[in-house]
């Protein structure tokens, strides 16, 4: 569900870049609620970073949209556009990247831009360049909604694809991406913490947005759904080498639904709120390095599973992703150690057994954690051009075990 990479590596300049709680960019015009869903509030040039010293070569800009969330009320956040400079577009992806963090800067509006100085509470882009470069190489135009919206709210249902396929409504209508509106094919990909967002989208688009024209998706490192509910994931992180994730994540699934929140301020001690405030000023990078396993229940007045246990009904709605309705590419670590496999290979197999899209799952022996998503990256980059090119996609359920995806194993 999350990516840890190491230390911030994203390029800066003499001149930092506001962060988003400081950039009036961010700040819509009077009236904008009234505005449809996907509406285009703000727009501007920018540079996108890449793993070298020079940004990403494209052409790139940043939209300021309305949205909507989980509760049906107007919203607004940021996609970050590009393009191949030269060349016919082939379609659009909708890249949503493992921000996995309840704090602004941490978005990739901002994390992704070149002239973003590197900070201790900075998300680290590294996998994010060099995911966009490959998308870019492939003639495609790119939608990276901040798909957490401006209210940096998590683990929520809906939200996520509500805010991710606004972007792609922002993203038909921008004259300089030359897309052909509805008629644009659409892929979405994401792993991880992405993976999330895009499973979302596949769950919301056929009543949310069925003008748009999405044709599959591909996304790995976690399934999610009934067999792999988000209580259960956070038990596995408590206490553990991973712990650190808890309080990036927190913050902003409270922050999302007024039960969990009331739920946790009402048992967490002093310390605990405390330790929570400090996760969610942060990026998720640090919070794994300054607090591995750390136990909830140190920090609360009831055990952490308890307090679990008294958000079904929450949890259950946040677990609400079912089977796909569009062809999906997923992919994920045998020996991952931080979304263990067993509860996805089940939420696979139960995709499987109902036949409703197309399925191609690939289970990778030798990579772990986020070592996959960029050994995934040319598979899925395969997969997503023969959907956007009008190819369908291979009849039924496919599942394979391979050494590595990085061997050419898909």
């Amino acid at each position: 569900m999350l990516c840890f990479t190491g230390a911030p590596t994203a390029v800066g300049s003499a001149d930092p870049l506001p962060i988003p709680q400081n950039d009036p960019f961010y700040i819509p015009p009077s009236g904008w609620e009234s505005q449809a869903p996907g509406t285009i509030l703000n727009s501007r040039p920018v540079e996108v970073a890449s793993m070298g010293p020079q940004a990403q070569d494209a052409e790139a800009w940043q939209l300021l949209y309305r949205t909507t969330d989980n509760a049906g009320q107007p919203i607004t956040t940021v996609t970050t556009v590009l393009r191949p400079r030269t060349g016919q577009v082939k379609g659009l992806i909708s890249y949503q990247s493992a921000e996995d963090s309840s704090s602004p800067q941490c978005a990739p509006s901002f994390t992704l831009r070149q002239g973003a100085v590197p900070m201790d509470h900075k998300y680290d882009a590294s996998l994010d360049f060099i995911e966009i470069g490959q998308m870019l190489s492939s003639g495609h135009a790119i939608s990276v909604p901040d798909w957490e919206g401006a209210n940096s709210a998590l683990f929520t249902p809906n939200q996520p694809g509500y805010t991710a396929l606004d972007g792609v409504r922002a993203a038909e209508a921008f004259a300089p991406l030359s897309l052909s509106g509805t008629d644009t094919p659409v892929a979405a990909y994401g792993y991880s913490g992405g993976s999330w967002g895009s499973a979302w989208i596949a769950q919301v688009q056929p009543t949310y947005a069925p003008e748009v024209r999405l044709v599959g998706v591909a996304r790995g490192g976690g399934a999610f759904g009934a067999a792999e509910p988000l209580d259960m994931y956070m038990k596995s992180l408590d206490g553990g080498p991973f712990s650190g994730f808890l309080l990036s994540l927190l913050p902003g699934t409270m922050r999302a639904d007024p039960r969990i929140a009331a739920a946790f301020d009402t048992y967490l001690t002093p310390a605990g709120k405390a330790l929570m405030a400090a996760g969610g000023a942060q990026c998720s990078v640090p919070d794994v390095e300054q607090h591995a396993f750390v136990h909830m229940d140190d920090y609360l007045t009831i055990p952490f599973s308890q307090v679990l246990e008294q958000l079904h009904a929450s949890f259950d709605e946040i677990d609400g992703i079912t089977t796909p309705t569009v062809p999906l590419f997923f992919y994920h670590a045998v020996d991952d150690e931080i979304v263990h496999i067993g509860p996805v290979d089940q939420t696979v197999a139960g995709w499987c057994a109902t036949g409703a899209a197309p399925v191609t799952y690939t289970r990778d022996e030798l990579s772990e954690h986020p070592s996959l998503e960029v050994a995934a990256i040319p598979a899925a980059l395969r997969w997503i051009d023969d959907r956007l090119a009008g190819q369908p996609a291979p009849d039924g359920c496919s599942i394979r075990t391979v050494p590595s995806m990085s061997l050419g194993g898909a």
